[in-house]
C-alpha cells in the first residue's frame, strides 16, 4: 500500500515513492535507470539511456511554446545508502520504508535519498503531465553522482539542445545557486622500503575532531586528523630514533578525515610519549572552539609488519608534515566565499608505499592547476608521483542570466521577497555541464532537505509543494 498517496503534489510524491522502492546507491543504479527508460516508453517519449545508466528524457514543447528555447530539468539516480546499527534492510537489494512525520518524509532506520529523489520525481510529474504549458523539457537523469559526479562526467551531451539548465537538487529553499568550484583528486603515492628495527611499538591516535564536508565545510578552521598525525610523528622522530610501520585516516575524498591512527616502532618510549602528551595540550588549546574534543594518545601497539627504513620514515613524515592543506584563497568578488582550497581526505598505507589522496578545489582555474603543481612538486622531491583523477569544470558565475532573472522574478511573486543568491565552494554537476556545454545559463534550487546522507534524512512537504508551483510557474513563463 502506497505511503504518500494522500500527499500532493500526487505525481510528484508518486514518483517519488516508485522511485524509494527501486535500490538505488551509487554503483547500483540499472534498476532505476531502466525504470526511467519504461516511463519514457509507455509514454512514447524520446529518450537516450547510455552504458552508464545515465538517462535522458524529452518531451517536445505543448501549444504555444514551439518557438522558445527547450528548459533542461536535471537530478541525479543515484543516493547515499547509510543506515542505523539496528536496522536489518539490506539497501542494495531491498528498497525503503517510507514513512510521515507530520510535515516531514522519511525512511523508517536509513537515509531517504531525497536530494537525488524528488528532483527525479517533479521532472517526471512534468514529463507526465498533460494539463501544463511548457518549452520542450530535456530531463537528464544522471548517475554516481555522490561518488565523483561519474555519471555527468560520462555523458553525451549531444542530443541536448536546450542552454537553459534547471538542476533541482539542492537541500534549502529559497537559495538559488548560481556557481560553483572546480575540482580534481590528487593522489600522491610515496614508495617506502622496509627494514628490521629494534624499537618499542606504539599506536598513535589522532581522533575527537568534527570533520565535515571539504567543500562546504573548510572555512569552519577544523582540524585534519591526517596532517596532525604529521604534527605528532614529526615531533616524537625529533626526540627520539622512530620508523613508521603503518598510518592509515579518513573515509572520503571529500570529507575532513575526523581520526587517523599509526603504527610505530621508537627507541625511547619515554621521549616519544612526553612528546605525543605535549603536543596533545597543544593540540587541545589550538582546536578548543572548533574542535574541542581532539585528542592525542598513545599506547602500547603491535607492529603487523616490518617497520619502513629510516629514509623511507623520513620522507613519509615530511610529507605529512609540509603537504598544503585547507583554504588557500578567499574570493576577492564574493565575500565570505572560499576561492581556492584543497583537503587530504584519505590517507593509507600499502606494503611498499604510502598514499595520500586530496580534494583540490577552485572556481579559478589557474589555482586548482598551481595546487596540483605544488603537490606534484611535493612528492617528486621525496622520490613520488602524483595522479589525477576526476577533473571537473568550474561553474562560473553569470553576470548576466536570463534564467536567473526569471526565476527570481516569479519567486518575488510567489513568496513576496527575493530569494538568496548564492555561490559554494563545493562541486556540483551544474560545473561539469558548464564545462561541456558553452553559454549555459544554470540555476540550482530545491527543497528544505535536513540532515541529508544520514538516516535522520528529512524531507518537507510543504517545502516541496511550494517548489513544485515555482517549478511550474517558470516553464509557463519560459516563452
Amino acid at each position: 500500500m502506497a505511503v504518500l498517496d494522500q500527499l500532493e503534489p500526487k505525481k510528484v510524491f508518486r514518483f517519488f515513492e516508485e522511485m524509494c522502492a527501486i535500490p538505488h546507491g551509487s554503483g547500483n543504479t540499472k534498476a532505476v535507470s531502466d525504470w526511467c527508460a519504461d516511463f519514457a516508453k509507455k509514454r512514447g517519449l524520446e529518450y537516450h539511456q547510455d552504458a552508464a545508466n545515465n538517462i535522458i528524457i524529452i518531451k517536445e514543447a505543448t501549444a504555444g511554446y514551439e518557438k522558445a528555447e527547450p528548459v533542461i530539468l536535471q537530478g541525479h539516480l543515484d543516493m547515499v545508502c547509510e543506515e542505523i546499527p539496528e536496522c536489518a534492510k539490506d539497501m542494495a537489494k531491498e528498497g525503503l520504508d517510507l514513512a510521515v512525520d507530520g510535515d516531514l518524509v522519511l525512511a523508517k532506520g536509513t537515509t531517504l535519498g531525497g536530494d537525488d529523489g524528488i528532483a527525479v520525481a517533479m521532472a517526471m510529474a512534468i514529463l507526465d503531465a498533460d494539463d501544463l504549458a511548457h518549452p520542450r523539457i530535456e530531463a537528464v537523469f544522471t548517475v554516481d553522482e555522490e561518488i565523483g559526479m561519474l555519471g555527468a562526467n560520462a555523458l553525451d551531451v549531444s542530443p541536448l539542445k536546450g542552454r537553459k539548465f534547471l538542476n533541482m537538487d539542492s537541500e534549502a529553499e529559497g537559495i538559488f545557486t548560481v556557481s560553483c568550484a572546480g575540482g580534481n583528486m590528487t593522489r600522491c603515492t610515496l614508495p617506502v622500503q622496509r627494514s628490521d628495527f629494534d624499537g618499542s611499538a606504539l599506536t598513535v591516535t589522532v581522533s575527537g575532531l568534527i570533520g565535515g564536508h571539504s567543500g562546504q565545510e573548510i572555512d569552519k578552521g577544523r582540524g585534519n586528523s591526517s596532517l596532525l598525525m604529521g604534527r605528532a610523528l614529526l615531533a616524537m622522530s625529533q626526540v627520539t630514533e622512530l620508523r613508521l610501520v603503518t598510518v592509515n585516516g579518513g573515509l572520503k575524498d571529500n570529507a575532513i578525515p575526523r581520526e587517523t591512527t599509526a603504527t610505530v616502532l621508537v627507541a625511547d618510549e619515554q621521549k616519544a610519549r612526553a612528546a605525543a602528551e605535549q603536543l596533545d595540550a597543544a593540540l587541545r588549546n589550538e582546536f578548543r572552539v572548533t574542535d574541542k574534543d581532539v585528542t592525542l594518545t598513545v599506547t602500547s601497539g603491535k607492529a603487523a609488519k616490518v617497520p619502513m627504513d629510516a629514509d623511507s620514515t623520513a620522507r613519509c613524515v615530511c610529507f605529512l608534515s609540509c603537504a598544503p592543506n585547507g583554504i588557500y584563497a578567499m574570493s576577492a568578488d564574493i565575500a565570505g566565499l572560499v576561492q581556492t582550497s584543497l583537503n587530504l581526505g584519505i590517507l593509507t598505507t600499502q606494503e611498499d608505499a604510502m598514499t595520500a589522496s586530496f580534494c583540490v578545489r577552485s572556481s579559478v582555474g589557474s589555482q586548482k592547476e598551481m595546487l596540483k603543481a605544488r603537490l606534484t612538486c611535493l612528492a617528486k622531491q621525496l622520490g613520488g608521483k602524483t595522479e589525477v583523477f576526476g577533473e571537473y569544470d568550474a561553474w562560473e558565475y553569470r553576470a548576466e542570466s536570463p534564467l536567473r532573472d526569471l526565476m527570481v522574478e516569479v519567486y518575488k511573486d510567489q513568496y513576496g521577497k527575493a530569494p538568496k543568491i548564492e555561490a559554494i565552494h563545493a562541486g556540483v554537476e551544474c560545473g561539469l555541464f558548464s564545462g561541456k556545454m558553452p553559454g549555459l545559463d544554470c540555476v540550482s534550487i530545491g527543497p528544505d532537505l535536513t540532515e541529508i546522507h544520514t538516516p535522520r534524512e528529512r524531507l518537507s512537504i510543504a517545502s516541496t509543494q511550494r517548489m513544485w508551483k515555482f517549478v511550474v510557474e517558470v516553464l509557463k513563463r519560459s516563452k
